[in-house]
Formats: structure tokens, sequence, C-alpha cells
């Protein structure tokens, strides 16, 4: 059990990361894509920032390599998961499942009755 326990903490750690990563992406690539736009919104000569461009793509090119590390970590941690004998725990694949979708306001709806039941 405590094995078991550990290996929802990991996962769990695991796609924190990943989405941390995802997000620094993410991020970085809106920066990146804005930038040319701002140098002619702002009427600059192209030369104009050429090095903040650079230092950008490195950055979106090295957060590549961690997402390709990190992706490489989980399946790692599947082949320890099935050695250490736990095949069954659901440590995530290739599909995530569909968000959830919450109801106007956040609020849960009221369950319609079972039949053969009033609604209280």
């Amino acid at each position: 059990m405590k094995r078991r326990i550990v290996a929802h903490q990991v996962a769990d750690q695991l796609f924190a990361a990943e989405a941390a990563i995802d997000s620094a992406l993410s991020a970085v690539a809106a920066l990146t894509a804005m930038l040319p736009t701002a140098r002619i919104d702002a009427n600059l000569s192209a030369v104009v920032g050429q090095n903040v461009i650079d230092r950008t793509t490195e950055t979106i090119a090295a957060l590549a390599q961690a997402r390709r590390g990190i992706v490489e970590t989980h399946r790692e941690l599947h082949d320890v998961q099935h050695q250490i004998g736990l095949g069954a725990v659901a440590l995530g694949g290739v599909d995530k499942p569909p968000p959830m979708q919450l109801r106007p306001g956040g609020r849960l709806g009221v369950a319609a009755p079972a039949p053969g039941r009033e609604a209280a």
C-alpha cells in the first residue's frame, strides 16, 4: 500500500513538472511571437532587439529539450512502475480524460430522483 501511495505522489509531481514546462514553453513562445510586432509598432529598425529574438528562441529550444527530458522521465517511471509490481496504478498515458464541465456559477446541479422516489 505504501508503494501505491508513493507512486501517486510521484505521478502528481510528474504531472506538475510537465505542466510547468509546457506553460513556460507557451509563455516564451508567445513573448517571441509578439517581439517583431512590437518592433514594428514602435517603428524601430530590424537591427534593434535582434539579440532579444536570439535569446528567446534559444530559450524555446532549451525548454523543448527540457520537455523532451520530462517525457523520457515519464517513460522511465512507467518502466519502474512495472518493475516494482505496480502495473495496475494509473500514472498517466498518452490521452488525458476530457476536462470536467462545470455548470454556470460553478455549482453542482440536483440529480434526478430515483424511480419511485420523490424529490426532497
